[in-house]
């Protein structure tokens, strides 16, 4: 999604900025990768004799490192297809169970969707080809090249083969999402069958291995279930969240700015709160606008200052004091409504916006308040 995100919240150590998308590494990749360091080097120990212990590490280490290269290798084909189709790119960020793209918006198309889907499992699958051919022609002596390359292009091949599965948050959760999109016309449809079948998944990654276990006559370790139950966990979570996206996108039609929109009066500066709060009663109102001397909108006076203003100082306070200036993105259309009008809300947060008619005149004002209402449930 931007170099400079407004939020600014923690992302983790910013690695680069290849293709121009802002990398960040968590720092949850560190526990990561001391796991795959230590796994990694107790086995290669035996597979490389001829090393002392602390070479076999610090090559299962090199490991760890090139195997998350290939996950951002992935996330850039991700978001590399993503710029293509005009799709901005937030940042991507490597993170304990692999990586994510943020792609600010949803692709337009179910083909734009497959599309931006497949590139980061296809690109996996091809790095693991390349490397099965490298470990058949050229590194098949033995030695480091060897174990690395290997190990590399089997962990490839995994990690390709686990995201074309065909549930969400998963890669081929999104391709079967397109799938039904084509099949439905509906974007909301596609995404909750996907949902559905992620959460299927999600059972079966730890149902299936208890299952084989209990089937050959063995008592299940808790141990062995470590990695299914957190990727399960991951996956069931990530389904659950697109389930409640669904919802919400399935409420947006309902955001129209005429029928959220407050009654509003005008008022100058100097008015007492008390006075504007009498007239806009009098007048059915439920918002009150700051103009000049000239009739021309200024500001909005903010509903959460007027309530914060105690009954007895409101005499004595006047309305310009309790109102937030008019930027020019705070005044829309009155005709918005649905995804342009969210989007015009969320390019610049606001507690209220002005609605105004084609001709300048003032419509109403819409407050954010009232077009939360319309998601809640969720």
């Amino acid at each position: 999604m931007s170099e400079q995100d407004p939020r600014q919240e923690f992302s983790g150590f910013r690695m680069g900025k290849p293709f121009g998308i802002p990398v960040y590494v968590s720092w949850t990749w560190f526990i990561v990768a001391a796991l795959i360091t230590w796994s990694f080097g107790e086995q290669w120990r035996h597979m490389l004799p001829d090393l002392d212990v602390t070479a076999v590490y610090a090559i299962a280490f090199v490991f760890a490192v090139l195997l998350y290269v290939s996950v951002l290798l992935h996330e850039l084909a991700h978001s590399v297809v993503a710029k293509w189709y005009g799709l901005p790119v937030r940042r991507i960020t490597l993170y304990l169970l692999g990586g994510v793209s943020e792609i600010e918006k949803e692709p337009p198309t179910p083909g734009k969707e497959f599309m931006v889907a497949a590139a980061g499992p296809a690109l996996s699958l091809g790095l693991a080809g390349l490397g099965g051919l490298a470990d058949l022609l050229l590194v098949n002596g033995g030695g480091i090249p060897e174990v690395l390359v290997r190990q590399l292009w089997v962990s490839n091949l995994i990690v390709g083969v686990f995201n074309i599965l065909p549930g969400l948050p998963l890669d081929g959760g999104r391709m079967l999402r397109a799938g039904v999109w084509k099949l439905t016309r509906s974007p909301g449809a596609g995404t909750v069958a996907a949902a559905w079948v992620g959460r299927a998944l999600a059972v079966a990654l730890v149902v299936v291995p208890l299952a084989m276990t209990m089937a050959r006559g063995r008592n299940a370790e808790f141990t062995s279930l470590i990695w299914p139950l957190i990727l399960a966990s991951f996956i069931w979570m990530g389904a659950s969240q697109s389930l409640r996206v669904a919802r919400i996108r399935a409420r947006i039609p309902r955001v129209q700015a005429r029928s959220l929109a407050r009654r509003a009066i005008p008022v100058t500066a100097e008015t007492p709160l008390s006075e504007a709060l009498r007239q806009a009663a009098e007048r059915g109102a439920g918002a009150m606008v700051v103009i000049d001397h000239e009739g021309r909108p200024v500001a909005i006076v903010n509903e959460a200052s007027v309530q914060a203003t105690p009954e007895h100082r409101r005499p004595w306070v006047n309305v310009g004091s309790l109102a937030k200036s008019l930027e020019p993105a705070m005044v829309l259309s009155a005709d918005l409504s649905g995804e342009p009008l969210i989007d015009a809300m969320r390019e610049t947060p606001s507690a209220e916006y002005l609605l105004v008619e084609r001709s300048g005149e003032i419509y109403g004002v819409l407050a954010t308040a009232d077009v939360n209402r319309v998601f809640s449930g969720v």
